[in-house]
């Protein structure tokens, strides 16, 4: 990580990009490997850099069932690509460079304060040396919550089970390994009934959405809400709000009809699972209109910055809502909690929106007329890639290379970030501080 690529000297976020990149590369030639598969052939370049792409990416959306096709190996593979793409390819970086007793130079502190989203780039060491503590603090905690129930179910395979579904959890990944267990592509379907593996692994997708930033204000202020940073306080009441209400709409909409422990159980996960883990504990394609729109908002919001998850995150439209409630109150600035909240957060937030609601809309009527599909189908499979989710209606393993591409592309793009991949495209060091004359021009 000395910043230069064939002696050109790197942006951090050009450096953040092409570690991801590079990280995906590996995972590919690795899965590629004939001990990776179960059959022990070859995966193809095609399969492998999708599966990777999407390990990394942290999304779940995958070609071939995990459980079914990876062996072992394969799936140790897949296992270790969603630990760095969830705890991010920089810190993992700095991570080793920490063991080895080795020095973080100042782009090294730079590029992590951008990769975790940290405020300042004073203490940015141990706050990464906090996030791993917190990160596998959780895994740890959740897989042995998860080991007598897989094991009673499955035997000693359960071991590997809890271990997986943990860090794909924590990571918001969405990858599982149920396939040999309850059929290829189920996800935890068989599952859904069951308030521990709901509470479990819903909990670890919520802790390891809303960042490390808010952990870190929840460790050194505790329970007192007023001390905590404005961003935690709008991560912390925008998560409350995102589950509760979908939660609601889901128990008195899709689930109906079903015994009041599992109408909960199933609501409340799929409340949970689209931002942005992909796991899901029931037939997305028996849901009605109704509960795809919900999840595909979901989808696009997303989780917290400095996080595993990915999405336009929940500060996005927390700054959104601040802003359009300044323009109906009529004042001059945007506030939150009390706080001004500057005019270039509100610009980027405009910016991100805009970009998570065009890309997965041209890029499903791209796979539409390709692969003679729905657009509706086609759009909830490209905001699911987007929003590095994983969830799907069935269409990811049938479509073809050029669906795949697009969706790889886009899970890239939703893993590093939208403006970060702009800034690293456009780099300049030159701020621009001129400004043309005013004219006036009407909307809404």
């Amino acid at each position: 990580m000395n910043g230069r690529f064939f002696g050109k000297k790197l942006s951090s976020m050009q450096i953040v990009s092409l570690g991801f990149v590079g990280v995906i590369l590996i995972g590919t030639l690795l899965l590629m490997l004939p001990v990776s598969s179960a059959g022990g052939e070859a995966a193809s370049f095609h399969d492998a850099l999708f599966t990777a792409t999407s390990a990394v990416c942290v999304t779940g959306l995958i070609v071939k069932d995990t459980a079914t096709y990876w062996s072992f190996f394969g799936q140790a593979v897949i296992l270790v690509l969603i630990q760095i793409g969830g705890l991010g390819v920089v810190s993992v970086a700095a991570l080793i460079a920490m063991i080895s007793g080795k020095n973080i130079s100042l782009l090294q502190r730079s590029m992590l304060q951008e990769a975790i989203s940290a405020p300042h780039i004073g203490g940015i060491v141990t706050m990464t040396g906090f996030l791993f503590k917190i990160a596998f603090a959780f895994e740890f905690a959740g897989a042995i919550l998860l080991m007598p129930i897989f094991c009673k179910s499955y035997g000693i395979s359960g071991v590997w089970m809890a271990i997986f579904h943990s860090v794909s959890a924590f990571c918001n990944a969405g990858f599982d390994v149920m396939g040999t267990k309850t059929g290829a592509f189920t996800s935890l379907t068989g599952h859904g009934g069951n308030p521990w593996i709901v509470l479990i692994i819903g909990g670890l997708i919520v802790v390891g959405g809303i960042g490390f930033l808010t952990w870190d204000d929840i460790s050194e202020n505790k329970l007192h809400f007023k001390k905590y940073r404005v961003q935690s306080k709008a991560i912390l009441a925008a998560t409350a709000i995102l589950i509760a209400v979908p939660t609601a709409l889901f128990f008195f909409e899709e689930f109906s009809a079903l015994p009041i422990k599992e109408r909960i159980c199933l609501s409340l996960f799929q409340a949970i699972t689209p931002r942005t883990a992909g796991f899901n504990t029931v037939d997305l394609s028996a849901m009605g209109g109704v509960g795809h729109v919900c999840i595909a908002i979901l989808m696009l919001i997303g989780g917290s910055p400095g996080s595993t998850a990915g999405g336009m995150k929940t500060t996005t439209l927390v700054v959104l809502v601040a802003a359009a409630n300044s323009v109906f109150r009529r004042k001059r600035d945007v506030e939150l909690f009390d706080r001004r909240i500057e005019d270039s957060v509100v610009r980027s937030a405009a910016t991100l929106m805009l970009l998570y609601l065009t890309l997965p809309g041209i890029s499903a009527m791209a796979i539409s007329l390709v692969e003679q599909l729905p657009i509706g189908v086609c759009l909830f499979e490209t905001v699911s890639a987007i929003g590095t989710v994983g969830l799907t209606l069935g269409i990811t393993p049938t479509l073809g290379v050029f669906s795949h591409a697009i969706l790889i592309v886009l899970m890239f793009w939703g893993r590093v970030g939208g403006l970060t991949l702009m800034y690293a495209a456009i780099s300049s060091r030159v701020v621009d501080v001129s400004q043309s004359p005013v004219e006036k021009i009407i909307v809404g």
